[in-house]
């Protein structure tokens, strides 16, 4: 018996813990075997390649990281022919692949699916919606209702029936159930949430910023309270699984998000800090499983009995 296994709609992981994008990549394979992982979300892929914002676009603050990057990444075309095979090589059948995508127009996003989709070894996309949409003058895709419906609908129709779709939620909106509903209504088939919240760091000496752009997004402990009452509210309006990530360093922490209605979650910022984290957080649910004599998956959204 597998107590830890779990999965979204249409991905079977064989136990909850996976990465957050941007946070972790093959080169992990040094440290650990990837395959211990319930699945591997790939650094977010752009149609062009992106050189990324110009440095300093990392700085450290109380209990977390703000990070400007800027989606460096190599473009589509060498993500397919290098990355992907390095992937498919690393990984065995029981780790699926989620590559994370994003882009600036919705014609664009579907046009990356359809060449992914060209792809072997892909189980499910993650769809970062958190970057502006040059066709709506730079506003995020993220924050508008509608606008989510309408991409979520057009990549459904793009994309195998096999393939997970996820929509990734940013925290940066005044209710992210409505934009949670929005995806859900149009096909997607889970969320992921939160995406990081905006913040800045200012040298005190000289009163400049210490991010070249000025500002990024903050990820870390310091947001996982913020994550999680997101979680449980998204839990609370939708009935489609969700991949949890904010702040998680610890089985502990992953073991609340699963109470709130997380079916997996994802460790980002803590890689940084032990590139073991996943495998220790994947130890300790085990452990708590056993000494509980429970399945993980008894205790899916159990927080949400009290309202």
């Amino acid at each position: 018996m597998n107590r830890l296994s779990t999965g979204l709609k249409k991905i079977v992981f064989k136990n909850p813990v996976t990465v957050a994008s941007g946070t972790f990549g093959k080169e992990y394979n040094q440290y650990f075997d990837l395959n211990k992982l319930g699945a591997i979300v790939t650094k977010t892929i752009t149609n062009n390649p992106k050189a990324g914002n110009h440095p300093p676009r990392l700085v450290e603050t109380t209990g977390g990281l703000i990070n400007s990057i800027g989606l460096q990444n190599p473009g589509i075309v060498r993500f397919c022919r290098d990355i992907l095979p390095e992937y498919r090589s690393i990984l065995d059948e029981t780790t699926p692949l989620i590559v994370s995508f994003s882009a600036s127009t919705i014609n664009e996003f579907v046009d990356m699916i359809k060449t992914l989709e060209d792809n072997e070894g892909i189980e499910g996309y993650e769809v970062n919606i958190s970057c502006p949409n040059v066709e709506k003058e730079g506003i995020s895709f993220g924050v508008d209702a509608p606008q989510v419906y309408e991409l979520t609908n057009k990549l459904r129709k793009a994309i195998s029936s096999k393939r997970e779709l996820i929509i990734k939620l940013t925290p940066n909106v005044t209710d992210i159930t409505e934009i949670a509903i929005a995806a859900v209504d149009a096909g997607c088939d889970s969320l992921a949430l939160i995406n990081t919240l905006m913040g800045m760091k200012i040298d005190w000496c000289s009163g400049k910023p210490m991010i070249k752009k000025g500002f990024g997004g903050l990820s870390g402990p310091a947001i996982m309270p913020i994550a999680l009452y997101n979680v449980f509210k998204v839990a609370n309006k939708v009935d489609v699984p969700i991949l949890a990530m904010g702040g998680i360093t610890s089985y502990q922490d992953a073991l609340e998000f699963i109470f709130a209605g997380a079916s997996a979650v994802a460790v980002g910022t803590a890689n940084f800090v032990n590139p073991y984290s996943t495998v220790d957080v994947i130890t300790g649910l085990k452990d708590y499983c056993i000494k509980n004599d429970i399945a993980i998956t008894k205790i899916i959204g159990k927080t949400l009995t009290f309202c």
